[in-house]
């Protein structure tokens, strides 16, 4: 299937797109489109395709989330976008439901 995923990174105002295609071989081709130059560098790191049962099996030293380790240091550490790319293979690879994902967060200092 198909999979889409606009990804709304918080305070930095920061979007990415997110296009993931299934090809014959049983990889995933990724568009990622970005207004944020270090998740631009992620998405070369990624390259255009990956496995994405190699990307479960990997966990954190999959091609997504290595390349958002090199890439993504200081305070853009905690960026959501790696979820976001990270779920949208998934779901192209038919091994996720295609279902919304969100963090909130709140002042709570009050």
């Amino acid at each position: 299937m198909q999979a889409a995923a606009e990804i709304h990174a918080g305070v930095c105002g920061f979007v990415t797109r997110v296009r993931a295609t299934p090809e014959p071989d049983d990889t995933v081709a990724l568009q990622i489109e970005s207004d944020c130059e270090k998740i631009r560098a992620t998405a070369e790191r990624i390259g255009p395709s990956v496995d994405p049962i190699h990307e479960i099996h990997r966990g954190y030293e999959g091609a997504v989330l290595t390349a958002a380790r090199t890439t993504l240091r200081g305070c853009c550490s905690g960026c959501v976008v790696p979820s976001g790319i990270f779920k949208t293979v998934q779901v192209a690879g038919n091994l996720a439901l295609p279902r919304d994902i969100s963090i909130v967060i709140k002042d709570t200092t009050t």
